[in-house]
């Protein structure tokens, strides 16, 4: 009941005790609930919720400004300030983000959903608001989630202590991003946590010094003292060195010791301070609690009661005869299975991944090969160029990443991998659209990007059973890098490849399914599923049309750009940006030809802006990369062209 009366953070300090920990009981109820009717990021959001509670008791948001890192782990605090009837359509289209959102509340400032950005957002903020004579906001930045992992966290709070910046950092450590924390750091940190003499140890140091009356130059040498011993015991040494106050742990269910550190914190005014959190990841619900892998880190539809997949709803209405669903197969899970026999037989294969190996489905690999295996934590530039240096040293590194977390990476890819025409795979997941985590994680830069990097492959399979085929073709290439792209989720087992030439549709050439005189449409990966039932509503209109699936999308085949040049209209589809992607590469390769007219081209793909969040289905159908608009632009530019 304390929920439904919520309407502000205000609210919260007119609570008790006990009514707070009623609260916390059902905002995890609440959260439970509501994801499983929607999907989304569940684990963190149960880990934080005491946290988050605390927060806003101690500080003022708006005023104080609160930068989640990474966002998925702010379900608690939108409820807190006044959207829990968002939730019915959280992460649907036209409805609430699954990250803080700046169109939605004044309390979100930053959509922050690429992790490790936190400290570097305070920084520029705590900066802004003592240039600006707005010292009275404080800057709050909560960072977990194995976060703290990423390079540039580090490089951030380099900066907040150089020049003594007033943030107020919360480490919100459960020991896990997606898989369990991978660094140097995380594990000095696990062990504060695991130690049952770390607070006594601390506060009895430091109340001993608080009590001694000495003078200046005594304190200062004791005070170092102390700092040695302190050492002993947490991780100061680490924050402290960089100027930057330690204060912790605390324990991140304990909403009065959480209150009490974090009013300490905030009265340290010569800098930045650290507050240690220690939560579990998943608390209060026990299917997440026993989730070894990630802690139901995020999650599809479920059953509440059991965590696992909702049961089918019967009925006993006699349902009408329909069609049966095409066979469907995951792109991840045989991306696992093609890896994994690659291996076997390759010895020099290893596999690296960004803190993702459950997502990107390396834990087979992992099982299998765990020699061969490296986990290098939230730290995308550095898998890249590793990736880089075990080429040169004679191995055949596979760098498996979501493409919107790739794009963190392509100085790397351009100057380290492609300038030393190294042969890295990279493999490339959630490519296009991707559907309800919206701007920041659709993959549609990832073809613009890297077809730019000289001497880099990059093959797009039109199916999952295109995959294997694709792999294949990647490890025959030595002199230079491959990307395989492919898209979130399921796609359609073709079985028979129905080329009407068997000379295409091999090893780096393109797979040409229809010919015919009026237009030919050139569709890249999963677009090419589209294309297929357009060319057959054109058909039926009777606008007859070539279909090439190109499969490779750098280098362009040159069969396949000599037979779209024969048409009077060339129609290139990506699930990627329209300016600068595949479609801009033919229209480049039909300008080089030696021919006395160029064909009317017409590119369909993402428009110069950030796409919402919804389903993928809904995405297409607005952007016209469904059959129907993919058939209605072709109807229209062939009357253009008539005209």
């Amino acid at each position: 009941m304390h929920l439904a009366k919520l309407t502000s953070p205000a609210d919260l300090r007119a609570l008790n005790s006990a009514q707070l920990d009623e609260l916390c009981a059902e905002i995890r109820h609440f959260i439970v609930q509501a994801v499983s009717r929607t999907g989304g990021h569940l684990g963190s959001n149960l880990g934080a919720v005491e946290l988050t509670v605390a927060i806003h008791r101690v500080f003022e948001s708006p005023r104080d400004v609160i930068v989640w890192d990474t966002g998925h782990q702010a379900y608690v605090h939108k409820l807190i300030t006044g959207r829990k009837d968002g939730f019915s359509r959280l992460r649907q289209r036209h409805g609430l983000s699954g990250y803080p959102s700046a169109a939605e509340s004044a309390h979100d400032i930053v959509e922050n959903s690429h992790a490790s950005t936190s400290l570097s957002w305070a920084s520029g903020l705590a900066a802004g608001f003592a240039m600006t004579g707005h010292e009275h906001r404080r800057v709050v930045a909560v960072i977990g989630d194995g976060s703290m992992t990423g390079g540039m966290a580090f490089e951030a709070l380099n900066n907040l202590g150089h020049y003594a910046q007033r943030a107020l950092i919360v480490l919100n450590d459960n020991g896990r991003s997606y898989a369990p924390t991978v660094s140097r750091l995380a594990t000095v940190v696990s062990r504060v946590r695991q130690s049952p003499h770390y607070v006594q140890g601390r506060r009895a140091v430091d109340h001993l010094l608080d009590r001694v009356p000495l003078g200046d130059g005594v304190r200062r040498s004791i005070d170092s003292a102390a700092a040695a011993m302190r050492e002993m015991w947490e991780p100061p040494a680490f924050f402290e060195t960089l100027g930057v106050r330690y204060l912790g742990p605390v324990d991140g269910h304990d909403i009065a010791a959480l209150e009490s550190a974090l009013r300490d914190a905030a009265a340290y005014t010569e800098g930045p301070i650290v507050v240690h959190v220690i939560t579990d990841k998943g608390r209060g619900y026990a299917p997440a609690e026993h989730d070894t892998e990630k802690h139901l880190h995020d999650i599809g539809l479920f059953d509440p009661a059991t965590g696992g997949a909702p049961g089918r709803v019967t009925t006993t209405a006699e349902s009408p005869v329909v069609a049966p669903e095409p066979a469907m197969r995951d792109y991840t899970a045989v991306f696992t299975e093609t890896l994994v026999a690659a291996a076997r037989r390759h010895p020099e294969i290893v596999a690296i991944t960004a803190a993702m190996p459950g997502s990107t489905g390396l834990l087979p690999f992992q099982r299998e090969f765990p020699d061969r295996f490296y986990d290098v934590g939230i730290a995308e530039q550095h898998a890249l160029t590793s990736a880089a240096g075990m080429a040169r040293a004679g191995l055949r590194p596979v760098v498996a990443v979501y493409s919107t977390f790739l794009a963190r990476a392509f100085d790397q890819t351009l100057y380290d991998v492609g300038l030393h025409c190294l042969p890295v795979i990279v493999c490339v997941d959630r490519a296009g659209v991707t559907g309800p985590d919206g701007a920041s994680h659709h993959g549609l830069y990832d073809i613009a990007m890297f077809t730019r990097v000289p001497g880099m492959t990059v093959l797009a399979p039109s199916s999952p059973d295109e995959l294997p085929m694709a792999f294949a073709a990647a490890l025959e290439i030595t002199d230079g890098p491959v990307a395989i792209r492919w898209p979130r989720g399921k796609g359609p087992v073709t079985g028979v490849r129905d080329a009407i030439d068997t000379a295409t549709g091999e090893r780096l050439h393109a797979r040409q399914t229809r010919s015919g005189p009026d237009a030919c449409i050139l569709a890249a990966g999963q677009t090419f599923a589209a294309a297929t039932q357009a060319a057959e509503m054109l058909n039926a209109d009777g606008v007859e049309v070539s279909l090439w699936d190109p499969r490779v999308l750098k280098p362009l085949d040159r069969q396949m750009v000599l037979d779209a040049a024969a048409h009077p209209l060339v129609v290139t589809v990506e699930d990627g940006v329209r300016v600068g992607g595949f479609g801009s590469l033919v229209n480049d390769a039909l300008q080089q030809l030696e021919a006395p007219s160029v064909p009317r081209i017409c590119q369909l793909g993402t428009p110069d802006a950030y796409l919402p969040h919804g389903t993928a289905a809904e995405l297409h159908a607005e952007l016209g990369l469904d059959a129907v608009g993919i058939a209605a632009a072709v109807r229209k530019t062939l009357t253009h062209i008539t005209n």
